[in-house]
């Protein structure tokens, strides 16, 4: 059986009455968000011998939304039942032990907030939701009942462990009542005492209330009694007891024979060592309960911060209790607990297990209230790993919940042995890096832009860098310091700064001595050392090569920049990925092979992994940057984005990849082979990490909250899934617990959501569902949740003069909706009838309030009339009831003094705004000619209008510029940008105007305003067409963009962005747009890129045509043009089924005359004027720059035919130029590669077209003392070495082209005519060789120059090098199998899988004595390390003895070439010259010991 991989799960839910349980068969289970995670606990359940009893071991997925309730069934027979209940409304049972649903039901309407397994009816399960219904559900004959017994809402309920139809349920408001399932939830008690939410209920476990001598409460309240009736003691009612918690702060036990509570317990505080009592914790209670079966006197309760409680219940009068884990206070939750539940293992001890807001599952022993071990659980997207390159075996895990885990890999005594630091932190954990030297030193980047260092072996807080990012810290990076950091002398300086890459592109050198200074943003460095004029690209991802004197920097754009220190000079630009580059990782520099350390991984958002061997640039060191753009190695099989990339430390060129497919995939990179494919979590992966010690194990985080330990030897899967794995996960994340939240507009950055850790784990749950983040800008599936800023009651407008710069703070703030009646926006007025179009509406009464009084009875206007008079009249002052009159009749303010009228237009005034048209209250403000107050006033309530900012003028110039802006400021608050701006334009704030455009994202209006009133040299413009072009490109409208750069004069980056679709036609343009703006550089390689693509398409002429764009790549167009009329050759001599697009040839490449070469050297005069040996020698020299890595066996055949091409044309523009010695490099280089590619037809098709007559012309044109001499051999080796296989095979099975190597059958013996040689048997092979088929002269010429093929130096430099093979392959070997073996004790308590059983048959008794040993077993055989370790000194000196002319070059395997021969002699005995026979048994003799020839050579010499 396969050993589970090692999991630190999701966190357990919070705010659950009962999201844990644990089974009497020793599994233990909790939810944690939409699944349920189970646990084996007891002795032999930990994964290696002395770690802790207990190891995650499966999970139950199948809910959609939060798991809310969790309950096992006690039922002898049924321990693998469990149910869950979940918020997307339904309860399901399952099996645990297939980890598949048994049965489920939808019955509730609403959320489920209860659940709990009947302990007494084995097939009852009882739910209840928040509106107060409770189901019961009968499993065995899928029954159910509907009760409804008060309308409040459902905390908790627990089934009564003595009587069948009794039913416990607490409720939010803090009621309890117990209830008779069996009478249609007639309510039997309803108890009060409680003023707040029921957390927990527990029955004792004895029934009968004998086992407690308690006595009723003094101050308990009276039963309640229902419908009015007492209940008549029966077995139902009398005989137990019944405890509660609730938020009130206290535990109630309650008699349920009275109905009434018999003991209060208050929750005392307790002073915590590390300090007083946190003032928030009574708000934050949860307060559950746990009565133990064998301990009836006693109860297990919460407490405030976490503490476990053992109340003794004997002794209420003294409200005794004891606390758990008194010893060590590291031993305690933290926070609140919520769950509890016990368990019994199988050696009798009584376990109690606990879940807290902490995160931290515990377990406890009841017999010592110590606790036994403790399981970490992650409350976040698991967003990076990294190991500590000194404390080996620490992992530092970056998590979404706002906290640091270390994790100790190598505890022997606790697998789960965990650190969590969250001081400082306070936000997403988004990258980790640990200082390569220094012990503890862990550099942190948190989602907002932090940047901090946690000594992890102190408690002391972290120092957090002055300097913060705009967006996400997406990659931190230890290397050394570069200008202006590394000024200064060597004690003035540290030896390592810390880099942090940024989501805005930007990365930032940190001083770690002093992180209160200023960090350095390294693009001023990049552009001044060189003279870089264009847009430096967004920079996404950073990797220092081990030695720390190469940086390389991932880009959004998909490129990768390679510099050199110190003063970071561009080496060379790779531009291979077309999408934002998430991961760049350099080989490790401990390898056997030190050139491997030159091997640069990198992955973006397209789903391919390439590798890059920058060893021919960082060893040339060119003086200017070159442009890479043909991968090494190419990883293919992934479907969606790579998120992060890992060398193994253990293995040469092997890589392990994480990706949003949701698989884990390892390859060998040299050989281009997947080869294990982890496929364990349940979401996206975001992040990988290799074993420093363990060649197998890989860690991996992702978005489901997890984190996998897992062995690759263990994997089912050797490659990703083929596309649907994809389906599945998107359709599991768009089904699972999706809340209610408010709507989101489209997310425009790709940071996650800022979170509070005190928040609950529901709550990060639903914000990290969106998506992870990931480095650079334009990852549409960010977490940010845009944030609508509340609206005050009242939106106030300033009424004091406003300087400009408060004016452009507020144009950029936040949209804000006014909900003002006054300055709603108009509706386009509804179309009249033809006969309504006469009738115009009236227009609406300035004084309406006076006409209506003016309407009255006509004593009423009399008495108006009087008072008039009488205020008209008077002599004297009015006397009070006359100024009584006055003030109630306020219209008669139209007939007496101003100040009557301006009382009276106030009123008026009053009534408009109450009425809703505060426009005819401004103009009673204008009548009075007060216009500077109806601004003031109409300004404070967000109701200017157009036509009192027009009258403005009238009040003065100052007050008019202060109407303008407040007006201005005011439409800002409306989403009315471009009046706003055109209104700042009238008053001449034109950057104001074009600021507050540009703000609001509305750059087509900004840069139109800036054009028409701005300078053309003004920098504003240009800063508007940089951030218009780079918002576009982010969208992906990148013809948009890259008009946008030419306005800002940047042709480079904007054909920069026209490359990045990647695209024939976009290649094109960009490379067209390059020439025209100078930038031949860049033109060359989009032309090259333009011409590859199109060559995918197999349009050759359209390829020639963009590779005529620059006349640097005219040796290009020369390789094409060989390539056509190669691929047109192959065609011709066997056509192949045609797929895809038709090819398009020109003209040329249709005609048959002459040889290849013939036709090649013709085109090239005709077409491209090559003629001349200058000509020659000038387009040699420009293919010479190009180099290609070399071949695999899974190399694409077209990209093979390229690379053999370029070498085919470089050999035949050296020959044309009469330079012989670089022309047989070029033509071996040729050779070499489709003999290392496996394409045997190709090899043989280069020799048939390009050496038709051998390879002697090449010796004369060399001579002797050549340094070209030794390539000279290898290459004619090879040449040999085809031909010799031709005629083996030839001997086989004469085909239509065998005459050359073999006479007609008729000339051989006829009476072996009948038996094909395919068949003969091996003991045919044995018997003495008759008469077999005759050679032709031609064979036996070519057999006579096989004696090229033994080359005795050759045979021991490639049996050296098979040896320090072999040596390495066994070394690793062995590792492997000490640690797999040591893995298989651990986890099971029988024999190793690799060491056969005691009660099994051995194979080897069982194999016939003449049987030889598989090659597996001589693998296998035991081999002293010294040995292994002499072998490989003495293959190592053997191998520095040769001298470098025969190293430098391939040659055919000599061994193999003998074998071949003797089998051709062993058919023709007569053609094989015995000298030459002889030679080659005694190469085989000689050095034929190793593996590979070991079996061949002991049959040979039998």
């Amino acid at each position: 059986m396969k050993p589970e991989p090692r999991t630190l799960p999701p966190s357990p839910n919070w705010y659950c009455s009962r999201c844990s349980d644990a089974a009497p068969g020793g599994i233990f289970g909790f939810a944690a968000r939409t699944s349920v995670f189970l646990v084996r606990v007891g002795p032999g359940a930990g994964a290696s011998p002395g770690a802790p009893p207990f190891r995650v071991v499966g999970e139950l997925v199948g809910h959609t939304e939060r798991v809310s309730g969790f309950t096992f069934s006690h039922h002898p027979g049924q321990y693998n039942l469990c149910a869950t209940s979940s918020d997307d409304g339904t309860v399901k049972v399952w099996d645990v032990e297939t980890k598949t649903v048994v049965t489920e039901h939808t019955l509730h309407q609403h959320t489920i907030s209860a659940l709990h397994w009947s302990p007494t009816v084995k097939d009852l399960i009882v739910s209840g939701d928040e509106k107060g219904v409770v189901f019961c559900y009968w499993l065995n004959r899928n029954d159910s009942q509907h009760l409804f017994t008060e309308p409040r809402t459902i905390f908790c309920l627990t089934c009564s462990p003595h009587h069948e139809n009794l039913v416990a349920i607490g409720y939010k408001d803090g009621i309890v009542v117990i209830i008779d399932i069996s009478k249609k939830g007639e309510v039997i008690h309803r108890l009060r005492g409680h003023d707040d939410e029921i957390h927990s209920i527990a029955w004792c476990p004895l029934s009968g209330e004998d086992c407690l001598s308690i006595s009723q409460e003094e101050n308990s309240e009276e039963p309640d009694i229902p419908n009015g009736k007492l209940i008549a003691e029966t077995p139902i009612t009398k005989g137990c007891y019944l405890a509660t918690g609730s938020k009130d702060q206290t535990i109630r036990i309650w008699s349920c024979s009275r109905g009434r509570g018999v003991m209060v317990l208050k929750l005392p505080f307790l002073k915590r060592r590390s300090g007083g009592v946190d003032p928030t914790v009574k708000e934050r209670l949860w307060l559950t309960l746990h009565w133990p079966k064998n301990q009836p006197t006693q109860l297990v309760s919460s407490c405030f911060g976490g503490e476990l409680l053992l109340w003794d219940l004997t002794q209420s009068w003294r409200r005794k209790y004891t606390l758990f884990s008194t010893s060590a206070e590291g031993h305690n939750h933290s926070r609140i607990v919520f769950n509890l539940c016990s368990l019994k293992t199988e050696d009798g001890k009584q376990l109690l297990l606990s879940t807290s807001m902490d995160r931290d599952v515990k377990c406890w022993d009841m017999a010592t209230l110590e606790c036994c071990w403790t399981l970490p659980s992650l409350g976040g997207f698991a967003y990076s790993l990294a190991f500590s390159p000194v404390d080996v075996g620490s992992l530092a895990i970056g998590v979404g919940d706002g906290m640091i885990r270390v994790w100790n890999t190598l505890s022997i005594k606790n697998n789960y042995d965990v650190k969590n630091f969250w001081q400082g932190v306070k936000s997403k954990v988004t990258a980790l890096c640990w200082h390569p030297n220094k012990e503890g030193c862990l550099a942190f980047g948190t989602d907002d832009g932090k940047v901090g260092l946690y000594d992890t072996c102190s408690n002391k807080p972290p120092q957090i860098s002055s300097t913060y990012h705009k967006k996400t810290v997406y990659r931190l990076a230890w290397g050394p310091p570069v200008p202006p950091m590394s000024l200064g002398g060597e004690g003035d300086r540290p030896s390592l700064t810390l880099y942090s890459c940024g989501g805005e592109g930007v990365v930032l050198q940190h001083n770690p001595w002093k992180l209160s200074g200023e960090a350095f943003d390294i693009n001023k460095l990049v552009r001044d050392t060189n003279s870089i004029r264009y847009k430096l690209p967004v920079h996404t991802e950073i990797s220092w090569k081990g030695d720390g004197k190469v940086l390389a920097l991932g880009n959004e754009d998909g490129s990768i920049e390679i510099f050199q220190v110190p003063n970071l000079r561009l080496l060379c630009t790779i531009q291979q990925h077309h999408k934002l580059v998430n991961a760049i990782v350099w080989h490790h520099e401990h390898g056997s092979r030190p050139e491997l350390s030159c091997l640069l991984a990198s992955g973006s958002n397209n789903a391919v992994i390439y590798v890059h061997n920058l060893k021919a640039v960082l060893e040339s060191n060119p003086e200017s940057p070159i442009t890479i753009t043909e991968p090494y190695r190419t990883l293919s099989g992934h479907t969606a984005k790579i998120t992060s990339l890992a060398w193994s430390p253990h293995h040469d060129g092997r890589l392990v990849s994480a990706c949003y497919d949701g698989t884990a995939q390892v390859w060998d990179a040299l050989r281009e082979e997947p080869l294990f494919n982890f496929r364990g979590h349940r979401g996206r992966l975001l992040c990988v990490a290799w074993s420093p010690v363990d060649p197998e194990c890989i860690y991996s985080g992702a978005d489901d909250f997890c984190v996998y330990r897992w062995l690759t030897s263990m994997q089912d899967h050797s490659r990703p899934p083929q596309g649907k794995k994809c389906i599945e996960l998107e359709k599991k994340r768009l089904s699972q617990f999706k809340p209610k939240l408010k709507k989101k507009k489209k997310p425009t950055l790709r940071l996650p959501v800022k979170q509070d850790s005190s928040v609950g784990n529901e709550d990060e749950s639903v914000k990290e569902n969106s998506g992870p983040a990931e480095n650079g800008l334009s990852d549409q599936d960010g977490e940010e949740e845009a944030q609508e800023p509340e609206l005050p009651p009242s939106p106030v407008v300033c009424v004091e003069p406003v300087s400009c710069t408060d004016i452009c703070s507020g144009f950029e703030k936040s949209k804000v909706t006014v909900s003002s009646k006054a300055t709603s926006l108009k509706k386009e007025p509804a179309k009249e009838k033809p006969e309504a179009l006469l009738k115009k509406r009236k227009a609406r009464s300035m004084l309406p309030l006076s006409t209506s009084l003016d309407h009255r009875s006509k004593e009423e206007l009399h008495r108006d009339c009087l008072v008039l008079a009488t205020a008209t009249h008077a002599k004297a002052e009015l006397n009070e009831d006359v100024s009584a009159d006055l003030e109630e009749r306020f219209h008669l303010g139209l007939f007496t003094d101003r100040a009557t009228l301006y009382r009276m237009m106030e009123t008026e005034g009053k009534g408009h705004l109450e009425s809703g048209h505060p426009e005819l209250f401004h103009q009673l403000m204008l009548w009075k000619g007060d216009l500077k107050g109806v601004l003031q006033a109409a300004a404070e309530r967000g109701e200017l209008t157009d036509s009192l900012v027009a009258v403005a003028p009238v009040a003065g110039y100052s007050v008019w510029l202060w109407a303008v802006e407040a007006f201005a400021k005011q439409l800002c608050f409306q989403d009315q940008y471009v009046k706003a701006a055109s209104y700042l334009l009238s008053i001449h704030k034109v950057y104001e105007a074009v600021e507050l455009l540009k703000s609001n994202h509305l750059y087509r209006e900004a840069i139109a305003v800036a054009k028409a009133r701005l300078r053309p040299e003004d920098p504003v413009l240009k800063e508007l067409y940089l951030s218009w072009g780079s918002i576009l490109e982010r969208d992906g409208h990148y013809a948009i963009a890259a008009k946008c750069y030419l306005g800002a004069t940047s042709a480079y980056d904007a054909a920069k962005v026209l490359a990045r679709k990647g695209d024939a036609a976009s290649l094109r343009t960009a490379a067209e747009l390059a020439a025209i703006a100078g930038e031949h550089e860049l033109a060359a390689s989009l032309a090259l890129r333009c011409a590859q693509e199109l060559l995918l398409m197999k349009n050759w002429v359209g390829a020639q045509e963009a590779l005529g764009l620059h006349e640097s790549l005219q040796g290009q167009r020369l390789v094409f043009c060989l390539l056509e009329l190669l691929c047109r050759h192959l065609e011709e001599k066997q056509p192949l089924e045609v797929r895809g697009p038709s090819s398009i040839y020109h003209q040329w490449a249709t005609g048959s005359e002459g040889t290849l070469v013939q036709r090649v050297t013709g085109v090239w005069r005709s077409a491209f004027s090559v003629d001349t040996p200058e000509q020659c020698q000038a387009a040699l020299q420009k293919l010479q720059d190009v180099k290609y890595p070399s071949a695999t066996s899974n190399t694409p055949f077209r990209q093979l035919l390229l690379h053999v091409c370029h070498d085919l044309t470089l050999a035949m523009l050296s020959q044309q130029a009469a330079a012989w010695e670089e022309a047989v490099p070029a033509l071996l280089q040729a050779v070499v590669r489709s003999y290392t590619s496996g394409n045997f037809t190709l090899m043989q098709e280069i020799y048939s077209a390009f050496l038709p007559g051998g390879c002697d012309h090449l010796r004369d044109k060399l001579g002797d003392l050549s340094p070209a001499m030794a390539a000279y051999k290898s290459l004619e080796a090879f040449c040999i070495y085809g031909q010799l296989y031709e005629v083996w095979w030839s001997l086989c099975g004469p085909g239509p082209e065998s005459s050359v190597w073999v006479l007609s059958a008729e000339s051989t013996v006829s009476d072996k005519q009948s038996k094909p040689e395919d068949s003969a048997s091996a003991e045919d092979m044995e018997q003495p060789p008759g008469p077999g088929p005759r050679l032709s002269a031609e064979s036996e010429r070519l057999l006579s120059a096989c004696k090229e093929l033994f080359s005795e130096r050759h045979a021991s430099l490639q049996t050296s090098q098979r040896t320090v093979a072999e040596v390495q392959e066994t070394l690793a070997e062995m590792i492997r199998q000490h640690q797999k073996s040591q893995l298989c004790k651990a986890t099971t308590n029988g024999p190793s899988r690799d060491e056969p059983s005691r009660d099994e048959p051995s194979q080897e008794a069982e194999r016939a004595p003449s049987q030889p040993p598989s090659p597996t077993e001589e693998r296998n055989a035991p081999v002293s390390l010294p040995e292994l370790t002499r072998r490989l000194t003495e293959a190592n000196e053997r191998i520095a003895e040769f001298p470098e002319s025969v190293k430098a070059w391939p040659f055919p395997d000599v061994l193999e070439c003998c074998l071949v021969l003797l089998h051709i002699g062993s058919q023709c005995p007569d053609a094989v010259d015995p000298e030459m026979q002889q030679q080659a048994q005694e190469l085989l003799h000689k050095y034929g010991h190793t593996r590979a020839y070991r079996r061949h050579c002991q049959s040979r010499h039998t």
